[in-house]
């Protein structure tokens, strides 16, 4: 049972109004980069929006942060602590707390653009109203401090298309931000009962499959920093080994409509599929029930490409 406590808001903001935004940090030992989040809300320039802080069970000075912001804040600000689980399981939280109708999820080392939430606005309600129940998100660009854009930039300044069309039909890749609906997220959580790190992209995925459509828009949202113990750093090998394993089965399962695209990507995510079912294999992790190989298709991709992915997973071991 996770054990919890709840600060509440400054007393200011204690009425009925559904703020737009919730913007939803899950946080762990942050403290010395939480106040970057912190500064950059505090100079949005559209201000509808409260801010819901999950830790992650942290030990450093993250609390009494969060106090003192919440005395001089102009926005709602929440705080929940529960025991150290996992940044998906705080996400969760996050949104289960949140009174917004859109969820920001702003890393604890990140900042957002002065007009990130006002962008985000203007580019959800150009979408019909009678429209908007078939979207689920508006999605923009992280820039680094530099102002350098991360990856790649879309094809038009807005595209209406799913988040697997945008990755496999429009080969557009990179890191990638914004808002996405509350109630949909709601509907598709992280998964919880997998242990340890579950790529974002298998939810988004999910969604996408459901019909739901997003809003691209090039625009940049969020300023990335890349901090030396991000995941992104540590997303080969064995210690990921099951997130990577779920986004190939994923890949060479589920997502087979999109092959005719980018026929390379899933022979790759095939050979990936080996190699971290190996890594697997060798730390005795079991495969989560309900994600098995199934299907001709997927079996003969895994199966052609199972020597380059055993090869990768002996270079893995050389390396460890």
């Amino acid at each position: 049972m996770i054990s919890a406590y709840v600060l509440g808001s400054t007393p200011y903001f204690m009425n009925a109004h559904r703020p737009l935004f919730t913007v939803v940090t899950p946080t762990f030992n942050r403290a010395h980069t939480l106040g970057r989040v912190y500064a950059s809300l505090c100079n949005q320039t559209w201000q509808d929006f409260e801010w819901v802080i999950v830790d992650d069970g942290s030990t450093d000075c993250t609390r009494a942060k969060v106090l003192e912001w919440q005395r001089e804040a102009r926005f709602p600000i929440h705080y929940v602590w529960q025991k150290n689980q996992h940044k998906k399981t705080a996400f969760n939280r996050g949104v289960r707390k949140a009174e917004g109708e859109l969820v920001v999820a702003l890393d604890s080392d990140d900042s957002l653009d002065k007009d990130a939430l006002a962008s985000m606005m203007s580019a959800w309600y150009g979408i019909p109203e009678a429209e908007r129940h078939r979207y689920v998100a508006i999605t923009g660009l992280c820039a680094r401090p530099d102002g350098s854009i991360v990856g790649d930039r879309y094809p038009h300044d807005v595209v209406d298309a799913t988040a697997l069309d945008m990755t496999f039909k429009y080969s557009v890749g990179g890191e990638k931000f914004g808002c996405m609906r509350r109630d949909v997220l709601l509907e598709f959580p992280f998964p919880e009962e997998i242990a340890g790190f579950v790529p974002e992209s298998l939810v988004w995925r999910a969604i996408a499959r459901a019909g739901y459509m997003t809003r691209f828009v090039n625009q940049v949202f969020r300023v990335y920093y890349d901090s030396a113990d991000s995941l992104s750093r540590q997303r080969e090998g064995q210690q990921h080994a099951l997130g990577l394993w779920l986004l190939a089965q994923d890949t060479v399962v589920e997502c087979l409509p999109w092959f005719r695209y980018q026929p390379r990507a899933f022979l790759m995510a095939a050979a990936r599929y080996t190699r971290f079912y190996l890594h697997l294999r060798a730390a005795s992790l079991p495969q989560p029930r309900g994600r098995s190989l199934r299907g001709t298709a997927p079996r003969l991709l895994v199966y052609a490409m199972w020597p380059v992915g055993a090869l990768l997973y002996m270079r893995d071991r050389v390396r460890m």
